[in-house]
């Protein structure tokens, strides 16, 4: 995988090839794209593959102001890297936050989307009871505004020094927030909370999956069954004894249900 910027926004990419499907991978809140490392393998001799960095995380730009991570800037920045890349039609991965960039991006640029996987979508976080108790307390980040920031990019965590991860796992969160900073995270966690978002899923027009942990603490699975039916078309596989963090955790399980969506769907993606 080849490393570059863009508008300072850091991606990877194999060897593009013509006539053979792209996959772009979205990751999530305070991650980065080395999240994916294990994907990049599975997948870069079969199909093209973009990974990057999302605003604020990894190696690409940390933006001051809270406005700056509103959601539809993310999906933005994806559009800005598409095209960059002369990306006309790909395969939308995404995991948790990435997801609703993703949704954000399918209701502004479906044109370009063949097919989607929400990987432990987060739709309706907002309406929950983390929602409801963080939302209030999240109002207080204002106070970053009274300090300095240093906007320099900084580095991917070696996601191998946190194997097993659970959805509260302390040292993978910490090693996390201190690569995007307490500032970000919190400000891109608000951001994910703001209510009355809307995605308009049910005007998604080609094929997506979804992919969701059984025992996810964060997003509970009847949620996931219930947006499965709220996007037409859509499939959806659960993962027994499985939390959030099925990226890093299951990669066997996730590859396999994302190469078998893709290949099924193949004619219909490409053309």
């Amino acid at each position: 995988m080849q490393e570059s910027y863009y508008k300072d926004i850091y991606y990877k990419t194999n060897n593009f090839e013509p006539n053979r499907l792209t996959l772009v991978f979205v990751h999530g809140l305070v991650g980065s794209s080395s999240a994916w490392i294990p994907y990049e393998k599975i997948f870069e001799k079969k199909y093209n593959v973009l990974t990057y960095d999302i605003r604020g995380h990894g190696q690409s730009k940390k933006f001051t102001n809270y406005s700056d991570y509103e959601i539809k800037y993310f999906a933005e920045d994806l559009q800005s890297l598409i095209s960059h890349l002369n990306i006309s039609k790909f395969i939308l991965i995404s995991h948790s936050f990435g997801t609703l960039i993703a949704g954000e991006y399918v209701k502004l640029y479906q044109e370009h989307v063949a097919g989607i996987v929400f990987l432990s979508p987060i739709f309706g976080l907002e309406k929950g009871w983390t929602g409801k108790i963080l939302r209030p307390i999240l109002k207080l980040t204002k106070i970053f505004n009274l300090f300095p920031f240093k906007q320099k990019p900084r580095r991917h965590v070696d996601y191998l020094k946190h194997p097993n991860s659970t959805d509260w796992d302390i040292k993978r969160t910490i090693a996390d927030v201190k690569n995007t900073t307490l500032r970000v995270h919190l400000y891109v966690l608000r951001q994910s909370l703001v209510p009355e978002q809307e995605y308009f899923l049910e005007k998604i027009k080609v094929p997506t999956l979804i992919v969701h942990g059984v025992k996810d603490t964060m997003v509970p699975e009847k949620q996931a069954i219930a947006l499965s039916t709220k996007i037409p078309n859509a499939k959806i596989v659960l993962i027994p004894d499985t939390d959030h963090i099925i990226v890093l955790n299951n990669v066997k399980e996730v590859s396999q249900a994302i190469e078998s969506f893709v290949e099924k769907n193949k004619k219909n993606l490409l053309y």
